[in-house]
């Protein structure tokens, strides 16, 4: 943007009305001023549950028109800004130009991504569950690696976590990490992350310090709201206890607060230890299984496996979606879309994964073109 001028203003003003046609703004202010108008009813608390799904709805509607009320000031400014300067030779405002352009061209991103989510689980909370894969111990430490880098990420949409269980492995790392992400389109960003991730470094734990390449696998799932219904017989369920290991804080491994519930004719296994109760476990641990459960039927009935999560791959070679390579260069490159960056700490150390993301969602709406 450094070169702007009256035809990138154009540019961005011409994706701005496609925005617009995407998100049917219009119909988004009515829809608004309804749910307003519901919600100050008399007898709108009275169902709690209906209720705070509707304010959910009202929320993202709102966003959306302020994220497009909000680009077409910052269009006007910019406008006005390359205007005066141009007249004036004001370098200052000319700058300023600039710099509110490539504000609006962010934000855009941000609304075209909102527009493109077209089921409304895409809008809400995540279960992302990290394992480790082929790689032995090497593998923990590298599911602890991507853990943290998620953590990171999360914190830099301003979104919320809770770790759901992430046990301390033998020597290095974790053994897996299930965590919830709460958060505006949590988990139709998150599940460009589905898959296998594979790291080439210099093993930390081999003297002669020779390299390895090991994997972990990311499942991605929805929070589902209560509306929709997964019919789980209680007879079906084994339900152990135990002391919590790992994270945690204080509190940890004095009692048996932990909990692991199997889904006996599936044989879906689901763990949580990072609440202080036994019962807040378990109403975690059934939310998660809720979602994994959901997941299988559309499995069940749907031909195309890719709805709510890519296709089952073994945790190792060839299955790969993105590579994580600290020797013997640096780079991280995912395989579907060819976006790569040379700079591995951006992404590994501070969580930078928009780039990575944002091109996973347009290469899907491409139609997944061939590499």
């Amino acid at each position: 943007m450094a070169d702007m001028d009256d035809s990138s203003l154009d540019a961005l003003s011409a994706r701005l009305d496609e925005v617009e046609g995407y998100l049917h703004v219009d119909e988004l202010r009515g829809t608004v001023a309804q749910l307003e108008q519901e919600s100050t009813a008399p007898g709108f608390w009275d169902d709690a549950n209906a209720a705070r799904e509707t304010m959910a709805r009202l929320s993202a509607a709102k966003s959306d028109v302020a994220g497009i009320d909000n680009a077409r000031a910052k269009l006007d400014d910019a406008r006005a800004a390359l205007e005066l300067g141009e007249e004036t030779s004001d370098d200052d405002l000319l700058a300023e130009a600039a710099s509110i352009a490539v504000s609006l061209e962010h934000d855009l991103t941000e609304l075209e991504l909102s527009s493109w989510f077209t089921d409304d689980l895409d809008h809400g909370d995540a279960i992302v569950t990290v394992t480790p894969g082929q790689g032995g111990l090497e593998a923990q430490d590298w599911c602890d690696m991507l853990f943290h880098m998620y953590l990171r990420y999360c914190d830099r949409r301003g979104w919320t976590v809770d770790v759901n269980d992430a046990p301390q492995a033998e020597v290095i790392g974790i053994d897996h990490a299930t965590f919830t992400v709460h958060g505006h389109n949590a988990y139709g960003m998150l599940r460009a992350e589905q898959g296998v991730h594979r790291l080439v470094r210099i093993s930390p734990t081999d003297e002669k310090k020779r390299r390895q390449t090991t994997f972990a696998g990311v499942e991605v799932l929805p929070v589902l709201p209560d509306d929709i219904e997964v019919d789980i017989d209680p007879k079906d369920l084994r339900v152990d206890v135990y002391h919590a290991t790992g994270h945690g804080g204080q509190g940890v491994n004095t009692t048996d607060s932990a909990v692991r519930i199997t889904h006996i004719p599936t044989g879906t296994v689901v763990t949580c230890q990072n609440e202080r109760s036994q019962l807040q476990n378990k109403a975690f641990a059934m939310k998660i299984l809720r979602s994994r459960l959901y997941e299988m039927e559309l499995e069940k009935r749907a031909a195309e496996l890719d709805e709510l999560r890519g296709p089952k791959h073994e945790i190792g070679f060839g299955n790969q979606i993105r590579s994580y390579v600290l020797y013997p260069y640096q780079l991280v490159k995912d395989l579907r879309t060819g976006v790569e960056t040379g700079n591995v700490d951006s992404v590994l150390q501070d969580g930078d994964l928009d780039k990575f993301i944002v091109a996973y969602h347009r290469w899907v709406l491409a139609g997944r073109p061939e590499q």
